[in-house]
């Protein structure tokens, strides 16, 4: 059973979601503020943490940074923030989505699953079947991925990526030379159910190569102009 920890310090709005979560089957936790959240995420084992940034204490990102230098529990962020810079710094220091307040419990149950499955425990057991290699190591010239340790090196450097820029380059490593089209991406990295904006694969491929091909001086991600985005062997 899937373990959720929720982090938010309103209390109606946390027990509504506990009892939905927990009518669907999973096990909730809840902790109303970040210093508490913050001790609780470190010492517990949760398959996913629904984490508020306006929080007593401790705020929400404060609590992803700290929380993502120890441990890599899938964490999706609720906020009443609507600004672009918030999504994208929630993003940028580890999180696998987010869900603006007010929200509808379907959509917030939707994204729930899909993190779950690309990043929770089912994701470590589909990970056993996909083919990739013994060691769940991919390599591209000076590039190396490694899967297992959630590890990427450029010719010994240590890149750092988000879980979505991560699974994204994964899943285009995995699939050296074929074209792969933006829905394929998009379903891929953010699950059939993903809810957000469509352009988002542009948005990761251009992260990824800011911080690959434009720090490094080489191009790894080529766009096949009107189809999507390929790794070239050759």
């Amino acid at each position: 059973m899937s373990h959720i920890l929720i982090v938010e310090d309103e209390e109606q709005l946390a027990r509504f979601t506990e009892l939905e979560l927990k009518h669907e089957g999973y096990e909730v936790s809840k902790a109303g503020d970040g210093r508490t959240a913050l001790e609780m995420a470190l010492s517990g084992d949760y398959s996913l943490i629904l984490l508020d940034i306006m929080l007593p204490g401790i705020n929400g990102l404060e609590v992803l940074r700290r929380l993502k230098a120890e441990k890599d529990t899938p964490v999706i962020l609720l906020t009443a923030r609507d600004a672009v810079m918030d999504k994208v710094s929630g993003l940028d220091a580890g999180a696998v989505d987010y869900i603006t307040k007010p929200f509808a419990i379907e959509e917030l149950l939707a994204r729930i699953r899909v993190a779950l499955k690309l990043y929770g425990h089912t994701a470590k057991v589909d990970a056993e079947q996909d083919g990739r290699d013994e060691e769940g190591v991919y390599r591209y010239k000076g590039l190396v991925l490694n899967e297992k340790k959630h590890d990427v090196k450029y010719d010994g450097h240590s890149i750092e990526l988000t879980n979505r820029e991560f699974t994204m380059l994964k899943i285009l490593l995995k699939n050296m030379d074929i074209v792969l089209s933006r829905d394929t991406l998009l379903e891929q990295v953010c699950g059939y159910d993903y809810l957000g904006e469509t352009n988002i694969v542009d948005v990761y491929v251009r992260y990824l190569r800011a911080k690959i091909d434009d720090a490094f001086g080489v191009k790894i991600i080529q766009t096949v102009r009107g189809v999507g985005y390929v790794i070239k062997s050759e």
